[in-house]
């Protein structure tokens, strides 16, 4: 299986159409969130239709400039993976949409225990797969991926405790648009790819195997 993961789109949607054609033939399309940027569940609805075209499949979350009303149009539209786990292939993809409470105030923010619970009932789903791939928006507390400019760390403290304690194979994140890059956190690879508006992406690839490569 081969899988594209893109992140922070912002709106600008012919980047993810060009993400998709960089890469090259994929099986899955995963978008992290941020589809949008405070834009309305029609305005994301078209885009990921627009995307389906070009996919066998996709998956979403939402993120925390997107909203509720996005969320919801995902899970209309079949896509979601917020509190959701989706088995492909022996592969289970699971995920939590928005980004923790923040003195921002941005339009999808979720308190810890609403984020806990969203990943526990999507990780159920599919703790009994043979590869599983998390995929929160915001990345996990005190990582590569999760660190500001200023040397800040402010991923999500409910992320990383679910991953050090239920080691998903993969981790893909975003939110943190400054902190593209990898890193681990026990046998769990963490990939922030960096926004898919500068040109970025994550590919991943499950046979046998697991490789995990960032756009070069």
């Amino acid at each position: 299986m081969r899988i594209l993961y893109v992140v922070d789109v912002h709106g600008h949607y012919d980047a993810v159409s060009r993400a998709l054609a960089a890469a090259g033939p994929v099986d899955l399309l995963v978008v992290g969130g941020d589809i949008t940027t405070a834009g309305t569940p029609e305005e994301a609805g078209r885009a990921v239709e627009r995307w389906q075209m070009l996919v066998p499949r996709l998956l979403a979350v939402a993120g925390n400039m997107d909203s509720p009303a996005i969320d919801a149009r995902l899970a209309e539209l079949g896509v979601s993976l917020d509190g959701r786990g989706v088995a492909i292939d022996g592969v289970g993809l699971f995920g939590a949409s928005a980004a923790p409470l923040s003195p921002l105030r941005t339009p999808y923010e979720r308190g810890d225990d609403e984020l806990r619970q969203r990943i526990e009932a999507g990780f159920e789903a599919v703790r009994d797969c043979r590869v599983t791939l998390f995929c929160p928006h915001a990345p996990p507390l005190g990582t590569a991926c999760d660190r500001l400019r200023s040397g800040e760390h402010v991923g999500s403290a409910v992320v990383r405790a679910f991953v050090e304690r239920a080691q998903p194979d993969v981790v893909l994140c975003g939110h943190i648009h400054e902190s593209r890059g990898q890193d681990r956190l026990g046998q769990s690879t963490i990939v922030n790819p960096g926004p898919v508006t500068s040109g970025h992406y994550a590919i991943v690839e499950i046979d046998g195997g697991i490789a995990v490569r960032l756009d070069t």
